[in-house]
């Protein structure tokens, strides 16, 4: 056996922001102001290699020198209060996996294994008790345990026994007592009609079922993958008495003349919550309204098909979108449930081989701002919730390179039942490559991507259950674990062409696992679960048929293609294994271990279980206290602070900078816009994803919904859902009759109660009715029907989701543009029920985009909760233009919740007549205050009330940790061009395992009129590191540049970032290879983000040669704010001393788009002293004023100096944190400044003689 080593890393106090961060969260969370110091120490296990490799990893793997202490074997604990933290066995731990991954780098052998823990050392007078409630605090059971401080003598696992899967024996004769009893000690999502029916079938069939065909029966019939709820035949649909039932009745009526519209007068096809989600859009697919969705019986997400404008000519492209929801996973697991609500989300038009491009995160929360104290029996605290969902949900899609658009949280005390997360995604690909085809018997199934653990047994039927008290402890099990880093290789995979085209029918591992994602793809399957891919050995055969570990897909293809695509998969580092046959039975059939456990027909299967019936109960609305009736406040000032200040309405910008906004470069529209950043947008805008090409298509997203209104009438809540998604695109200047919707139902566990029922009826009746009015069709959604908690309720919830397509110079921005224009409310008329006149709303819709098309109307915002004073003052912060209200307006007129209403600024060459259905709200002014009557309120403090309310939880600025500051330019030129001319230069971009951005410096460089080589490093088997760093190395010997793009290289693990980059570049041939091209050859370097992070801890960064590293070097670490951050930051050029700068001056100053976790640089200042000497410090952050600065958010990382980019002493080298490439026309139309630095221009020119 070999000896483990056991390694303790700890930040130094100057460095340690994580343990400051949970200091003060048991500070200020758990009011334990007796904890004095907290140190977070990080331990590592180590077994499989020698002392000579391990002090080899230890300075460049398992720490840093310049930030990093390192204990041996031991750590002085002495008395101080220590809690060691460590992952449940079976649960997927990124930091042990890239540890062993970078190890394996330097030994060529995957036989290391590393186990981690995090150990909490803490002073101050701390009882047994407090330890108690510390790790109940910093602990989730679901998926961590305290772990012992003893030291294993071995980190192998004994290897389990697979156990034969038992029958369940006697079933076929049993009664219902005993049926019921079997259903509750399974822990069944069935119901026992269900059980009944099964029961009936194997005695048909003269057998007892195996407990695999149980679970996999409960899993395929769940109301999670078969939407039984939905599907659920009502038999009785009864209308409370009042004056609001006419309506009602007449939009029943509406929807029976659908009904036969669609299936004929005499149609015995059952009525169903699902028919009525889906009629509207049947029935216009009818009447050819529809003729733009792609129908096929592969369904993978909502499809339509676009014609794309590019460069090269028009293009037929497919646009796909998806909602996914994952409230119960990220209600006991917040990181890891909202981290796999992306990744299924994408993965859904991922495996219809459309490239996902944009995402928008719609979530719903108690307020997190309620103490601990507060926290529900059997709930973790609502703060502990948001922050850690957040932060699941950003980092899956910042490192799987997901363009997040849109992020906004929706606060309600329901939410307290169970939290919302919902994902929805936008992709696209040529529709050349897609094809849609039946599987045939003789096809064969493939399974890429992921391996298979116990992670998400369960969390279909998990998902279908309401929440109790006993949850977070026992539901472990059913939460997926995400590995964004293997998803995307499957994207990349995907978006090539000839993999692409070669596969028949395509579906993702969510729900259900290997059952249901290759149970669905054929009739006929026969399925060995023997060849299933498994991370570590023990998984019986239940748990490898059900088992929803993420990162899947299964395709079906012809076996003459198995070779093509295998070859495809190595390339891209995937695993690829053939698992099933597609058969002519009719029939899915399971094998393992030499046992059929599973052999079930299709049609029971397809049946989804026992038919269930339902009388439905539609209660009224209380039209004598509605959410419409607001209490104003006495003074237009106090008014202005109240809706500010209010949760539905306050800022939420310290929550949206932790989500990627710009990665890919397609992004039309950022966050937050204006000089100053200070202007939300309305939804989220990005061009269409083309490759090697320029495209002026972008596509819109936007989402509605209000809690109160739902929670006091469903029908009005997703009426009013649906025409406020309706007219935020049209403010954002698309074209409202072509959009299409996708919905998100969530409700409570329903139950038999009828008036429960009624309430997603009466919701989809509404949205029914705006479908038919506006003739726009919902082509998807999702539902979710388990919000309940005890006797808690989510609020009634119908999302919509509106998407449509539009040239990008007819996209509006929302933020004021100049002083001295007008500004009008255009006006829907709403009848006595507060029901949209829909005629009208289409005539004032029509006629904002053709005022948009004329350049009449240049900035839009729709009226929502706050009235006209929130919309007003959010297109005021942007750039800081005042503005004056009307006097005509009351202040109940400002603070009315007119949904439906938009505000639109006016260009200043023409005067509008304003009519009945238009009105004068006010004029824009150069003062940078609300002037309403002779009531001032400056923005500035307006700002203030804006932004205070979640500053705590979600806090956008940090003290800096120091003031001093070095400013000395450098105006220097670097060589002007190589001795040796290139008319085409070449360069080699390396991607890493977690390396995203090398579509976008590829384009860069090629834009700049380079050729460029990617360069995959692969690691999955034996002898693939050797071969890409041989491979590696002739790119380098043949290129003019090398790139280190952005990423997250092996997910920023273990424990800093650019590790897996510098380990892979330290081997002897690729730094002799790196040292040739920069001293011998003349030739260039760049890295940008990680690859900055990179060539600093390979010491090419500052001087330009790959070296050791000391305490004292520069290294780049956690920002101060204790978060990931994408926003936009201005830097000022300090030096020109590189070929990299000769298109720049001394004094520019750029907006450049930033989105790290670790950017801060630091070094000893003698050091930055030399730095600036030498003219290698070449930009740095700047104020408003273009001054260097440390204060925040102008440094957003707290940069020492605020160096943002670094060149090496001759120039060749150059590094910098923000993102130079993330650029281009039609891009951010919402960011005022210049943008382009013209550096990939200026490192290909210097090859080409300096032109």
């Amino acid at each position: 056996m070999r000896e483990v080593y056991r390694i303790y890393v700890e930040k130094r106090p100057e460095n340690a922001v994580e343990a400051l961060d949970t200091l003060n969260d048991l500070h200020t969370q758990l009011k334990m102001t007796n904890v004095e110091t907290l140190s977070i120490v990080n331990r590592y296990d180590v077994q499989g290699i020698d002392k000579a490799t391990l002090d080899k990893a230890v300075p460049t793997i398992l720490s840093e020198p310049m930030v990093d202490d390192v204990y041996y074997e031991t750590y002085p604990f002495e008395e101080k209060k220590v809690l060691a933290i460590e992952y449940l066995p079976g649960q997927y731990d990124q930091r042990a996996d890239s540890t062993e991954q970078c190890i394996q780098i330097l030994t060529g052998s995957k036989e290391v294994k590393v186990k981690c823990a995090r150990v909490i050392v803490m002073t101050g007078d701390i009882d047994d008790e407090a330890m108690q409630k510390i790790a109940g605090y910093l602990i989730n059971p679901v998926d961590s345990r305290q772990a012992s401080l003893d030291k294993p003598a071995n980190l192998e696992e004994d290897m389990p026994e697979v156990k034969a899967v038992p029958t369940v024996e006697g079933f076929t004769s049993w009664n219902h007592e005993k049926l019921q009893d079997y259903l509750n000690q399974m822990g069944l999502a069935m119901n026992l009609d269900d059980l009944l029916v099964t029961q009936d079938y194997f005695n048909q069939v003269h057998r007892d079922p195996t407990e695999t065909e149980i679970r996999v029966l409960d899993t395929y019939w769940s109301d999670h993958c078969r939407h039984t709820t939905f599907s659920t035949i009502i038999t009785d649909l009864n209308i409370a008495d009042g004056a609001f039932k006419t309506i009602l009745e007449k939009d029943v009526a509406s929807y029976q003349a659908s009904r036969h519209a669609v299936y004929g007068m005499q149609t015995d096809r059952p009525m169903t919550l699902m028919d009525l989600a889906t009629i509207a859009a049947k029935e216009l697919r009818k009447k050819g309204l529809l003729d733009d969705e792609e129908v096929s019986e592969e369904i993978n997400a909502c499809s339509i098909e676009i014609t794309i404008d590019t460069k090269k000519g028009p293009e037929k492209w497919l646009l796909m979108f998806k909602n996914e929801t994952h409230n119960h996973p990220t209600e006991i697991e917040p990181f890891g449930g909202a981290a796999t609500c992306l990744g299924g989300a994408i993965r859904d038009p991922l495996s219809g081989r459309a490239y996902v491009y944009q995402s928008m995160r719609i979530t719903g929360s108690g307020d997190p701002r309620k103490s601990v104290e507060e926290t529900l029996e059997g709930k973790l605290p609502q703060r502990k919730i948001t922050t850690e969902a957040a932060h699941g949900f950003s980092s899956y899609g910042n490192q799987i390179g997901l363009t997040t658009g849109y992020v906004h949280e929706i606060y309600d005390e329901g939410y307290l039942a169970k939290r919302m997360e919902v994902g929805a995604v936008v992709a696209a690909a040529p529709k050349e490559q897609v094809k849609r085809l039946e599987p045939q018997p003789g096809n064969i199934v493939l399974l890429i991507g992921g391996r298979t653990g116990r992670d998400g047994i369960g969390g279909a039927t998990g998902s279908s259950k309401a929440h109790n008290v006993k949850s977070i402890e026992t539901a472990g099990a059913e939460v997926q674990k995400g590995n964004p880093v293997e998803e995307r290789k499957i994207q990349r995979l995907f978006r090539n062409k000839a993999v692409s085209e070669k596969i028949i029918r395509c579906n993702d591992f969510g729900a259900g696992g290997v059952s249901v994602a290759v149970g669905e793809l054929a009739p006929g399957l026969d399925i060995s679960l023997d060849a299933v891919l498994k991370k570590y050995e023990g998984l019986n055969g239940t748990e490898l048929a059900i088992s929803e570990s993420q990162e899947r897909m299964a395709i079906v293809i012809d076996e003459k293609d198995r070779a093509m695509i295998e070859e495809a998969c190595f390339a891209e580092n995937l695993e690829v294994v053939k698992v099933a046959d597609v058969t002519d039975t009719n029939r899915l059939v399971m094998h393992h271990n030499g046992q059929t456990i599973v052999d079930i027909e299709r049609p029971f299967l397809d049946a989804a279980g026992a038919k269930r019936y339902q009388d439905i109960q539609i209660d009224l609305p209380d039209f004598e206290h509605t959410p419409f009736e607001k209490e104003v406040k006495a003074s237009f000032t106090e008014q202005t602070k109240a809706t500010l200040s209010d949760l539905l309405v306050a800022s939420q910008k310290g929550l949206v900078e932790r989500f990627d906004s710009s990665i890919g470069v397609n992004t039309v529209l950022s966050p937050y816009g204006g000089k100053t950043y200070g202007t939300e947008t309305e939804g989220m805008a990005a061009l269409i994803p083309v490759l090697d090409n320029e495209t002026t298509t972008a596509s819109l997203m936007t989402y509605g919904y209000h809690p109160q209104i739902s929670k006091w009438s469903p029908y009005h809540g997703a009426a009013y859902a649906v025409v406020e998604s309706v007219a935020k695109i049209v403010a954002m200047g698309g074209d409202w009759q072509r959009i299409r919707f996708s919905y998100q139902e969530y409700f409570e566990k329903l139950l038999n109660d009828p008036q429960k029922w009624g309430k997603p009826m009466s919701a989809l009746l509404g949205a029914f009715t705006v479908q038919k009015e506006l003739e726009l069709p919902s082509i998807g959604g999702k539902d979710s029907m388990s919000g309940t908690f005890m006797d808690i309720h989510v609020p009634p919830t119908l999302i919509s989701f509106a998407i449509t397509t539009q040239d990008v110079s007819k996209v509006v921005t929302p933020e004021f543009k100049e002083a001295r224009h007008k500004v009008v409310e255009f006006m829907i008329a709403k009848d006595e029920f507060g029901l949209f006149n829909y005629e009208h709303l289409k005539k004032q819709y029509s006629k904002i985009h053709d005022y948009m098309a004329d350049g009449r109307i240049i900035s839009a915002y729709t009226v929502k909760h706050g009235g006209l004073i929130e919309a007003v003052a959010k297109m005021a912060f942007g750039n800081q233009i005042g503005f004056e209200f009307d006097t005509n307006l009351s202040l109940e007129d400002l603070a009315e919740m007119n949904y439906g209403h938009i505000v639109c600024e006016l260009d200043e060459q023409e005067e509008f007549l304003l009519g009945g259905d238009m009105r004068l709200v006010g004029y824009t002014i150069d003062e940078p205050i609300l002037l309403y009557k002779d009531e001032k309120v400056a923005l500035e403090e307006a700002y203030t009330w804006y932004t205070q309310p979640l500053e705590e939880v979600f806090p956008t600025s940090v003290k800096a940790p120091t003031e001093t500051m070095i400013q000395k330019d450098c105006a220097v030129r670097g060589e002007a061009h190589s001795k040796v001319y290139v008319e085409v230069p070449h360069v080699t971009i390396p991607v890493f395992p977690g390396t995203n951005c090398e579509y976008d410096s590829k384009r860069a460089f090629e834009k700049a009129g380079a050729s460029v080589e990617l360069v995959l490093i692969r690691n999955k088997h034996e002898g693939d590191i050797e071969r890409s760093i041989q491979e590696l190395k002739e790119a380098i010997d043949r290129s003019q540049i090398v790139m280190l793009p952005g990423g997250f290289s092996a997910g920023d693990e273990p424990e800093g970032s650019g590790k897996f980059i510098a380990t892979v570049l330290r081997n002897e041939s690729l730094k002799e290879a790196i040292h040739n091209l920069l001293h011998k050859r003349d030739g260039l370097m760049i890295g940008i983000c990680n690859g900055f992070q990179a060539l600093i801890k390979l010491g090419l960064l500052p001087d330009g040669e790959i070296r050791d590293m000391t305490q004292n070097d520069a290294t780049l670490t956690f920002n101060t704010i204790g978060r990931h951050l994408s926003q936009m930051v201005t830097t000022r050029v300090a030096s020109v001393k590189s070929p990299w700068l000769a298109n720049v001056n001394v004094g520019d100053t750029h907006i450049i788009p930033i989105s790290h976790g670790e950017g801060r640089f630091i070094a000893p200042m003698e050091k930055i002293q030399e730095f600036f000497d030498n003219g290698q410090v070449f930009t740095q952050y700047v104020d408003e004023n273009g001054e260097p600065t440390m204060v925040s958010p102008y440094n957003p990382n707290g940069s020492m100096c605020a160096i943002e980019g670094l060149i090496s002493k001759d120039g060749r080298v150059l590094g910098k944190m923000g993102h130079s490439e993330r650029q281009g026309e039609n891009r951010f139309k919402n960011i005022y400044g210049e943008m382009d630095q013209k550096i990939f221009e200026a490192g290909v020119n210097y090859f080409k003689g300096g032109k």
